[in-house]
């Protein structure tokens, strides 16, 4: 799949690739090993992002010590990483957390610096925040899968003006938005991934994202892995119209 995956992803000239965790099922350097020749099949530049995954499980040295090691020798010691044009900033943050087996957390210390380097950016730019664990769930899912201190972070970032989350965790692929969080005056995307390459779905083919930003329009294609053609084909386009009230207040709806 993943010589077919990289000429999906070559046919679509993405500006940027972002990628949302779990590049491996149990952190191990073969894991790892493949991961990173996985990654090098794919366009750049990228913004990648460790997953709950990619943290030792079993081995307790490398779990509470040296976490994220494996992830910072094989795929990239920026966890934080920043790709900015003249149309987005796109920030990623790191959710994973030793303590915890599968859920995520994102503290004040992170989303102040959010802020403070999107702040520094020109303005007008399209603001995309990348992280593992969701701030949005499908429908049937207990908050207990968002990530830890959203609705801290949800407030931070409705301040400086956040525009659109993409998440991955939950192995389907959806679209969704901050209602939940009911702060006046703000409202963003939140657009989660499915599972691209992994046997590990959830009723879902394997998957991936493309979005097209053309202000004041977001399109989101997501692309499905057909067996019998042994190709990645589109299979859902969302048209997403940015609008603004009288009052200031952004929103995405729905475009017919």
């Amino acid at each position: 799949m993943l010589g077919p995956l990289a000429s999906a992803v070559w046919e679509v000239t993405p500006d940027l690739v972002a990628i949302s965790g779990d590049l491996t099922q149990r952190a191990r350097v073969s894991e790892f090993r493949e991961a990173r020749v996985f990654l090098d099949l794919l366009p750049g530049p990228q913004v990648i992002v460790p997953g709950n995954h990619d943290v030792p499980l079993y081995n307790p040295f490398f779990r509470f010590l040296l976490p994220l090691s494996r992830f910072a020798r094989y795929i990239s010691s920026d966890l934080s990483p920043l790709y900015a044009d003249d149309e987005i900033a796109v920030l990623g943050a790191d959710t994973t957390r030793s303590l915890v087996a599968k859920g995520g957390r994102i503290n004040i210390r992170q989303v102040g610096d959010i802020c403070r380097r999107f702040s520094l950016l020109n303005k007008g730019q399209l603001k995309i925040v990348v992280t593992h664990h969701p701030f949005d769930l499908p429908e049937g899912f207990s908050n207990i899968n968002l990530v830890g201190r959203s609705r801290m972070a949800m407030k931070e970032f409705a301040r400086c003006g956040v525009d659109l989350f993409l998440s991955g965790h939950l192995h389907l692929a959806r679209t969704g938005n901050t209602a939940r969080y009911r702060i006046p005056g703000f409202s963003a995307l939140v657009i989660a991934a499915g599972t691209v390459i992994s046997t590990r779905g959830r009723g879902e083919m394997n998957s991936f994202n493309l979005i097209r930003i053309a202000r004041p329009e977001i399109t989101v294609k997501t692309y499905t892995w057909e067996p019998a053609q042994r190709k990645f084909l589109q299979s859902r386009e969302q048209l997403f119209r940015e609008t603004e009230d009288g009052g200031g207040t952004r929103s995405f709806s729905i475009a017919s």
